[in-house]
């Protein structure tokens, strides 16, 4: 909360999602831990492929959470929904592992 008040600009509150990247020697190997990876839950999964062919698979969990708190130094939130988010984003972490 000290910083917050202190703070003249645009303050935000963000927390990231898990993201595991996995790189594949065949896309048989990626495309089989995709399906593993969505049919758990991890709905943002994908597949890339390089230009030089590297295959590459990433987990991605669609647990985000992105909420400005001050703009232009004006605290916009009240304490207790600082709180509120940190728990919330603790509870995302939680889930992460």
């Amino acid at each position: 909360m000290t910083a917050l008040e202190k703070a003249t600009g645009d303050v935000v509150f963000k927390f990231e999602p898990f993201v595991l990247h996995v790189l594949c020697q065949e896309l048989h190997d990626a495309q089989l831990l995709h399906s593993v990876a969505v049919g758990s839950g991890f709905r943002n999964s994908g597949i890339t492929v390089g230009r030089g062919g590297k295959i590459t698979m990433a987990v991605r969990s669609t647990h985000c959470l992105e909420v400005p708190l001050s703009h232009k130094g004006r605290l916009m939130v009240s304490e207790e929904y600082i709180e509120f988010l940190v728990n919330v984003a603790n509870q995302k972490m939680e889930e992460n592992i």
